[in-house]
Order: structure tokens, then sequence, then C-alpha cells
């Protein structure tokens, strides 16, 4: 590594930081059932197959992308939020995030959290959780210009938190959305944790920097190179 100190590391939420459990696949359901994909059939398929491959994206973007029509697009948008912001009241952090977060601040490295959902959906996570002041910022798409792959939250969060590069912020993800967002962003660390929704192999084809079991060992990597 560069011999220049991580001053910011950008999480992600659902699949990173906070458990999943399948929570995004059972809204998406409902999402589409709302908007009028057929609950069998090559279209569902289709349809639930890119939502996997997408993971990490804005959802509304994602469903602008399946349904092709915005009035179809903000109705589904809307019963998936309504859907997770039901199951939100049961997430759970991944074992060790919070204590991975406190680690990080406390040797001076600032933390964001990032997500594809709306400010809403993640402030009911964030209500779950009790995670209001566990970081130093919260963004989605909507308050950083545009959501995943695009650079944008994570440039955001530098100019936010006042790090003094690119080459002082390690990302870290679930999925190749995070990983291209990372990159693009120029971080020096653009890390995969395998706690969420894609597999190694998906994100080193990405181009993931490291690979790890999950944020507690992306703590250890970034705390690593302090003196």
């Amino acid at each position: 590594m560069s011999d220049k100190r991580i001053e910011l590391a950008v999480l992600d939420m659902a699949g990173t930081t906070v458990a999943d459990g399948g929570l995004v696949l059972r809204a998406f359901d409902a999402a589409a059932t709302a908007a009028g994909i057929p609950a069998q059939g090559p279209e569902r398929e289709a349809a639930t197959d890119y939502v996997v491959r997408t993971m990490g994206q804005s959802k509304i973007a994602v469903f602008r992308a399946i349904l092709g029509d915005e009035d179809r697009a903000q109705q589904a948008n809307r019963a998936f939020e309504a859907a997770y912001d039901e199951f939100a009241a049961d997430a759970t952090p991944i074992p060790g995030a919070a204590e991975a977060i406190t680690r990080l601040r406390g040797a001076g490295i600032k933390v964001a959290l990032t997500t594809g959902f709306s400010r809403g959906t993640q402030d009911r996570l964030l209500d779950a959780l009790a995670w209001h002041e566990i970081a130093d910022l919260t963004l989605c798409p909507a308050e950083a210009g545009r959501g995943r792959p695009y650079p944008d939250m994570v440039l955001t969060a530098l100019l936010r938190l006042g790090a003094g590069a690119v080459d002082r912020v390690a990302v870290l993800g679930d999925t190749a959305s995070d990983i291209e967002t990372g990159l693009a962003a120029g971080a020096r660390v653009v890390a995969g944790t395998l706690t969420g929704a894609h597999t190694e192999d998906r994100l080193r084809e990405a181009g993931a920097t490291h690979i790890v079991p999950s944020v507690v060992e992306f703590a250890d990597l970034l705390l690593a190179e302090l003196p």
C-alpha cells in the first residue's frame, strides 16, 4: 500500500454492514407484483436475474431499466420501499460490524454508510439498528446525484468529510456495483466482502483490490497500516 494513510472508509449497508437475509429479493417480489409482472414465467425470471446482477444500484434506476415506463417504475419503487420498510424492523448487523466501525472511527478514519435505497428506507434501517450516530455520514443516491455504479456517493462523502484525496479513501461492498463505484471514484482500496449478494469470483471480476470475509477483516486491513 501507499504510505498515504486512509482517511475515509465508505461502507455499503445491506449485505456489507447489515445482514440482508434475502430481504431485498422479498421486497422485489412485492414490487414486481405491484407493477404487474406475472408471478411465474420468463418475464419474472428475467426481472429477478437483473435485480440480482445489479444489486447495490439505485432501486428506482433498476425498476426503470426493467419496466421501461416511468409510472410503472415509480409504482414498483413505492411498493418495494413499503415492503422493505416492513421487513427492515427485523434487520440485524453483520456480526462485528458496529465494533469494526467504532474501531475505524476511534483510529481517526471517518466512516460513511451508503446505500442504493431511498433516504426513507435507509432511515428505517438506521432506526432498526439504532445506528443514527454510528457513522460520520450516511448517504443515499438522491443526496449525491447518481447511485452506483457511478462514483457520486464516494466522492460526495470525500467532499463532505474532508478527506485529502481519492487515494486516501477505502470502499467496501458486497456487489460488483460497489466495486465499480469505488474504482470509478479512484479509491485506493476497493474491497469486496463475502457476506452479501455476490461471490468472490464476481467481485474479483469486477476489479476488487481485496477480498475480505467481512467488514471486521476490512477494518483490520485498514488499521494494519497505521503507525
